[in-house]
């Protein structure tokens, strides 16, 4: 304000002998013995542009140097950022990359572990396989010697010796199990043709 106010107590008096007229031109040569206020008013001039220049100066070049710190500050920022985002970019890249590996390491450990699953379920289901093969020709086994003991006992009862010998029959089934009588096919129908011949 104080500078504002200096400021124009100089241009006012600058102004008022700038618009001097045809009749102070005379008056002043009448005073000053000179014919022209040239030199005068140059020197004016020169002060005033010095006060001018004194008063303005550091303002205008303050405002220029912050005007350019903050111009280089934006520059820096934006750059910074750009830097930044580029790093991001990078890093993402290097999430994905890895993502994708990580992927394909996934989907080949669960097709191993698909293959191993459906390896144990099949020799499982083999040993299952082999197992009721198993407990069906033992069943088979212990169905035939069942049949044959039926048979030779039916045929026995029916076809045998009169019933004062059955006591002793009975005492022979009593002693002898299935397990004692090892007959196949050919034996029974052996025995069976021979009981009823």
């Amino acid at each position: 304000m104080k500078k504002l106010a200096l400021l124009s107590l100089l241009m006012v008096p600058a102004i008022l002998l700038a618009s001097g007229g045809d009749a102070e031109s005379t008056r002043y040569f009448a005073q000053t013995g000179r014919e022209t206020d040239f030199w005068p008013r140059v020197f004016n001039f020169i002060i005033f542009a010095s006060v001018l220049y004194y008063l303005i100066a550091n303002p205008i070049k303050n405002f220029f140097v912050g005007r350019k710190e903050g111009i280089a500050g934006q520059l820096r920022e934006i750059e910074d950022k750009l830097q930044a985002a580029k790093d991001e970019k990078k890093e993402a890249q290097i999430r994905l990359d890895e993502s994708g590996k990580k992927a394909e390491q996934i989907i080949a450990d669960s097709k191993k572990e698909a293959t191993l699953l459906a390896q144990k379920i099949s020799e499982a289901n083999e040993s299952e396989l082999v197992l009721m093969e198993k407990q069906v020709a033992e069943k088979m086994t212990l169905e035939e010697r069942r049949s044959a003991r039926e048979a030779i006992d039916e045929i026995y009862f029916h076809c045998g010796p009169a019933p004062a010998k059955m006591p002793h029959a009975q005492r022979l089934n009593k002693h002898l199990t299935n397990d004692d009588i090892m007959i196949d096919e050919a034996k029974v129908v052996d025995i069976i043709s021979k009981k009823v011949a």
